[in-house]
């Protein structure tokens, strides 16, 4: 299988969204060419956005190289308040990426199944292949949270999403944690052909599901592990 995460202590969420920053800087390093970077939903990474968009870390990332994809979308609007992409957009993506290169999911399309269909092809399109290679990862980081009940992604527990294995991106349905909107969301294997694949846990409330992580409960957060390298960043 594959390896086993990493765990990776941090003081608490400023000092994450430092980590999480410089790991992403020395991922990006250590590739020459064309990077890409799928991003998530959620308060730890909102965080670790805005540090991105700040000097310091803004005028070591390639940009023009560089393309930001996203694991997850909540099937609403873009522009609405739980529209992953648009929070990304706004803490540093518009001020900072080509518009060329962000990728976000298409929710105009009528259905999730449509969208989850349209975003495989620009995946496929963009790595230039059908079959994921593991000797060539699709992503260099994929960064993830996971949900009170071990979902990453959309992918929930004990749902059919989990277990396919065919398909790069799926639609979901119904969500089983709030906000209760339809999902589209990127596969277990879609988000294992990466690199380094880079978890942020973090406040005490995601102590009791982190416990039943790190024992090894078969949840969608245990199953998601990238090829090549997983890292757990957890708050104090």
């Amino acid at each position: 299988g594959p390896p086993s995460p990493e765990l990776v202590r941090v003081a608490d969420k400023a000092a994450m969204a430092r980590t999480a920053a410089d790991l992403l800087l020395a991922r990006i390093a250590e590739n020459a060419g064309r990077i890409a970077i799928c991003l998530t939903g959620g308060s730890s990474p909102k965080q670790l956005y805005e540090l991105l968009a700040t000097q310091a870390y803004r005028d070591r990332i390639p940009w023009p190289r560089v393309h930001w994809f996203i694991g997850d979308e909540r099937f609403v609007p873009a522009g609405d308040a739980l529209h992953n992409m648009t929070m990304a957009r706004h803490a540093f993506l518009d001020a900072c990426a080509p518009a060329a290169n962000i990728h976000p999911i298409p929710t105009d399309t009528g259905s999730p199944k449509r969208s989850a269909n349209a975003y495989a092809r620009e995946l496929i399109t963009f790595y230039g292949a059908d079959q994921l290679d593991p000797a060539r990862p699709l992503f260099d980081v994929v960064l993830l949270g996971i949900g009170p009940d071990g979902h990453v992604a959309s992918l929930f527990p004990g749902y059919p999403a989990v277990e396919v294995r065919d398909r790069w991106v799926v639609g979901v349905d119904q969500a089983h944690v709030a906000p209760f909107v339809p999902r589209v969301s990127l596969t277990l294997p879609a988000l294992a052909s990466c690199r380094t694949m880079l978890f942020e846990v973090a406040g005490a409330d995601k102590q009791p599901i982190l416990t039943r992580v790190l024992a090894g409960e078969d949840l969608p957060a245990n199953r998601a592990r990238s090829t090549h390298e997983t890292t757990f960043l957890i708050d104090a």
